[in-house]
């Protein structure tokens, strides 16, 4: 473990920049997320954790033209301290593991910083148990299923056309095997399945499988394709006699993460409990 202590800017015009620390910074998301947040107004970089590439400059492992002079850390403690010390305004990006996420936020919180968690299949329990833990910590944390403003607004036009057809499918695509169904499809299910609706009534009963996977009660099927190549997909196909109405969301780069992810640390500094997912600030 290397006892670097990370670069913090003291200028005055810095002075009431969000501090911002990348917990799990040398992944794709994380370094994407480095970039994002040095261009962004109003925020900085303050660490980068990671137990990978340990030592490392994170502009250089982005290949940014000048170096951060931020060392990647395997110490999120040490980090949080550095940054406590300059009474700034803190928020930490969780892109670990379901297995850390609670003592990642906790040390957050015992240093008075929030949160964002994204991470995959983060289990419901940790989350009522991230709740109970801000709640009497009163402070912050955004727990996103996706920081994709592009799949929420599918959601939500999801959520409108169930209200006006009998038969909807979930369809979606990956490159790479995952747990299926993904968190994506799950939400979408979820969110029409709490609307009171019984769809496919023909062929709610049907249990061959390769009409895919029912979710919940309601009769809502999910179709996963895993095929190199792919792009991220998700499409939602509703139908009723003599009409389809469908809705796709595509992701082809990690990029497209980024606003919602910005949009989010405006968001959180704000917070004194935990809200879970990014269209609560939509």
């Amino acid at each position: 473990m290397i006892k670097t202590k990370p670069f913090i800017s003291c200028s005055s015009s810095q002075n009431n920049n969000v501090k911002v620390i990348i917990n799990g910074a040398a992944k794709e998301i994380g370094r994407a997320a480095v970039i994002a947040v040095t261009k962004a107004r109003g925020m900085e970089l303050a660490g980068a954790v990671d137990s990978n590439l340990v030592g490392q400059d994170i502009g250089q492992v982005c290949d940014m033209e000048e170096p951060l002079e931020i060392p990647i850390i395997n110490d999120l403690t040490m980090v949080l301290g550095s940054i406590s010390q300059s009474k700034a305004t803190g928020v930490v990006i969780d892109f670990t593991d379901p297995s850390t996420v609670y003592d990642n936020v906790k040390q957050a919180t015992a240093f008075g910083m929030n949160s964002i968690v994204y991470v995959p299949r983060i289990k419901q329990e940790t989350v009522m148990a991230l709740s109970m833990l801000c709640e009497k910590a009163t402070t912050g944390c955004l727990v996103a299923p996706t920081l994709s403003i592009g799949s929420i607004l599918l959601q939500q036009a999801a959520i409108s056309a169930s209200f006006h057809f009998n038969n909807v499918e979930i369809v979606e695509s990956r490159a790479n095997p995952l747990d299926f169904p993904t968190q994506d499809a799950v939400q979408i299910a979820n969110n029409l399945s709490n609307l009171g609706q019984l769809y496919n009534r023909d062929d709610i009963s049907t249990d061959i499988p390769a009409r895919g996977q029912v979710l919940g009660e309601d009769g809502v099927r999910v179709h996963s394709l895993v095929l190199p190549g792919l792009p991220s997909s998700t499409s939602v196909y509703f139908s009723r006699p003599g009409e389809v109405y469908t809705l796709k969301h595509d992701i082809t780069d990690v990029q497209c993460l980024m606003p919602g992810l910005i949009l989010a640390i405006r968001k959180v500094v704000r917070l004194k409990n935990l809200v879970y997912g990014l269209e609560k600030f939509l």
